[in-house]
């Protein structure tokens, strides 16, 4: 059996106690927790809070699919493209590691769209800057205005930065 992972939805702060309950069922699940003070009116204390809100990420084989969406707590998988989102192992990797390394970090979706300003990070067009005019399915068309032309470049979403509007 090939386990994958996958990105489910919980119920509103659940995720710890989904990550919890999947545990006891022998399921390997990573719930991302971060350290943040929290102020009440008498006192300071320091409190673990899931990364991302709403998720857990999930290694499970494609015949466990029913039994997890049996789980208290669990609304069911995140969809991509009619079917659910498998995260790659490396992702995962990447997120334990920098979870590891830096104490205090944000998580902001990002969120390309025509009319957009971006610029471009890496390629031949690094440094560029310029107008989304169109988002494909895994690429966007940017004008990029130089020497007094416009070009139209596809450059894939992962080497460009969303510029402030």
């Amino acid at each position: 059996m090939e386990k994958k992972w996958y990105a489910i939805y919980t119920k509103p702060r659940w995720e710890k106690k989904v990550d919890k309950l999947l545990h006891e069922k022998g399921m390997e699940s990573y719930c991302p927790l971060q350290k943040i003070q929290r102020q009440w009116s008498d006192r300071k204390k320091i409190v673990e809070e899931p990364l991302f809100k709403s998720y857990v990420f999930v290694r499970i084989a494609d015949e466990e699919q029913t039994a997890l969406r049996m789980v208290n707590g669990v609304v069911n998988f995140v969809y991509w493209m009619g079917k659910p989102a498998v995260v790659k192992d490396k992702e995962i990797q990447i997120i334990r590691q920098f979870m590891n390394e830096y104490d205090h970090v944000e998580v902001m979706q990002k969120t390309i769209e025509a009319g957009s300003k971006v610029e471009v990070q890496s390629g031949v067009l690094m440094g560029k800057s310029g107008t989304v005019k169109q988002v494909l399915n895994k690429k966007v068309e940017v004008f990029i205005e130089s020497i007094g032309f416009t070009l139209t470049a596809y450059v894939e979403k992962s080497k460009i930065k969303l510029l402030e509007k």
